[in-house]
């Protein structure tokens, strides 16, 4: 068996319109709209970091500079404070190694499975991992970390999930699982969207990817799938038999901040952990249920 090799690179989707957030994106993109005083990119790319990924590719479109920038050098902001004498350590989770910050653009809508595939020169013959930002996830360590942690174990191809109500399957992707170890599944197929009385499992796909870049040779067929668009779920459907594929059950919360009520209900969760505003956040949630 082949070196295990390590993943330094993970790709973000961030080419979406954000349209569910409207007006609030019509200038600002969803990735920049902040969770208490961090952006949802942010979140994602400091989870990426403690799993020890070093390139952060962004997969960007129109309108999308502001997000390149947060993670740049704020001279005027920096020299400012500064002067000041203002913690500057609040800002250093925004800046990157020179050089581990790439962009390259998605100028057509034509689905994840096509952002991915416009990653494929600067992933080149390495594996790569995936987080979409929408999908915040919580944990410690990390959801990047856990399936790294694991990927160092059995290699392949890994995606997180999670276990839903049998009831709420039929919203998602979910994995056929084959032989379980703990928090790692085997995976034999996936099924999009399935009835829940058909629904091979309870384990939906949760928004992180490990991939190695055979997946780029099955998306350079440009075959559209739902919707039209060139969906990742057939790539990687295509690739499961062909190397091995796992699943990892993610042990943290989730929450879908693509959806306005799953951003509401981040915001709140997270400022109920922070001992700089709990206290007062419980306070203010008891006032406005009894009304």
């Amino acid at each position: 068996m082949s070196a295990i090799k390590p993943i330094r690179k993970a790709v973000f989707p961030v080419a979406g319109l954000g349209t569910r957030f409207l007006p609030a994106t019509k200038a600002i993109p969803k990735e920049m709209l902040p969770i208490i005083d961090r952006p949802l990119i942010q979140y994602a790319v400091d989870e990426a970091r403690e799993a020890g990924i070093e390139q952060m590719i962004f997969v960007t479109g129109r309108g999308k500079v502001s997000i390149v920038e947060h993670f740049d050098m704020a001279y005027e902001l920096e020299t400012t404070m500064g002067e000041r004498q203002k913690d500057l350590s609040v800002l250093e989770p925004t800046r990157l190694t020179p050089g581990n910050l790439v962009t390259v653009r998605q100028q057509v809508p034509l689905g994840l499975g096509h952002a991915i595939w416009c990653a494929r020169a600067i992933v080149g013959d390495e594996p790569f991992a995936i987080l979409l930002p929408d999908e915040l996830m919580i944990g410690a360590p990390g959801c990047m970390k856990q399936m790294v942690d694991a990927y160092d174990k059995v290699g392949g191809n890994l995606i997180s999930v999670l276990e839903v109500p049998e009831e709420q399957v039929s919203s998602y992707g979910v994995i056929d699982p084959g032989t379980r170890d703990g928090a790692l599944t085997e995976v034999r197929g996936l099924v999009e969207k399935p009835r829940h009385e058909d629904a091979p499992s309870n384990l939906i796909v949760s928004g992180r990817y490990i991939l190695q870049p055979e997946v780029m040779r099955t998306l350079e067929g440009q075959e559209k799938g739902a919707g039209g668009e060139i969906q990742l779920t057939d790539a990687m459907a295509r690739m499961i038999g062909a190397q091995p594929f796992h699943a990892v059950t993610f042990e943290g919360r989730r929450f879908d901040c693509g959806s306005k009520v799953g951003f509401v209900e981040a915001t709140l969760a997270l400022a109920l952990e922070r001992p700089d505003m709990a206290d007062e956040v419980r306070a203010m949630a008891t006032r406005l249920l009894a009304k």
